[in-house]
């Protein structure tokens, strides 16, 4: 059997293509289905699983971030795009390195892209400098969200607080909730961390775990231990925070 992780935020078009994967290849075993790119990413470092279905658009990290890490984490996985955005993966596509697919999939699509990735092989590995660059590329075509969250309000207490964002140093999961740390101390966000990373602006927040999100500028320094996690130090905080294994690659070309 051929291991498979499908990551796709839209329980919908999951299913969907969970279904159209299992009628173009049945010997294809999905052994992970993700709603959100850490969990992909997690997923495809633990498994290492020969293909992973990405969606280019989805919470905290894309599909193209969730890709360059995981040509580190597990250069033997052929990544397959699927993406509605059809511009933003022709220049992979032409150059061999990545296949995609074009939302609504079609049929017809997606038993090339099967038959090709039967075909490929497999033994080499993904050259992670190049894939990263790769997916940069993509990754500076991508259209533009919303603009991200400004201020939050959070409770502390009795007290309900108006944090500006980039104050905050990290986000924390909590339960259905999400535990908001500054400088000046900790607030409670009735926001599940899946929901915020949707809004708050990639380029300065990154998710370093899968329950975590820290704020770039206040990190004072990252060092990898023995084991490969990264431990983060931070400027206004006394605590450390754990950066996964698989996640300590999204920092590599910072």
């Amino acid at each position: 059997m051929v291991k498979c992780v499908v990551a796709e935020d839209e329980a919908l078009l999951r299913k969907a293509l969970v279904d159209l994967l299992g009628e173009a290849w049945p010997q294809l075993e999905i052994v992970a289905e993700c709603e959100d790119g850490a969990s992909a990413l997690e997923a495809i470092a633990e498994l290492r699983p020969q293909v992973a279905f990405l969606d280019i658009r989805m919470p905290g990290l894309t599909g193209l971030e969730v890709a360059a890490a995981a040509a580190e984490a597990s250069p033997n996985t052929q990544i397959v795009f699927v993406t509605a955005y059809d511009q933003y993966a022709i220049a992979a596509f032409d150059s061999g390195a990545i296949d995609y697919l074009l939302k609504p999939i079609a049929p017809e699509r997606l038993a090339a892209t099967v038959q090709r990735l039967q075909t490929r092989t497999a033994a080499a590995q993904t050259n992670a400098d190049a894939f990263a660059a790769l997916v940069k590329q993509l990754g500076a075509n991508l259209p533009g969200a919303e603009p991200p969250l400004t201020w939050i309000t959070a409770s502390a207490g009795r007290e309900t607080r108006l944090i500006l964002v980039d104050d905050v140093a990290y986000f924390q999961a909590d339960n259905k909730y999400t535990t908001v740390v500054t400088a000046e101390g900790e607030a409670l966000l009735r926001k599940p961390i899946r929901e915020l990373l949707a809004v708050l602006d990639p380029a300065t927040f990154k998710q370093i775990h899968r329950s975590t999100i820290v704020n770039l500028k206040a990190i004072a320094s990252i060092v990898r231990d023995d084991t490969g996690k990264g431990i983060v130090r931070l400027r206004q905080r006394p605590e450390t925070l754990t950066v996964s294994q698989p996640f300590m690659a999204l920092f590599r070309n910072m």
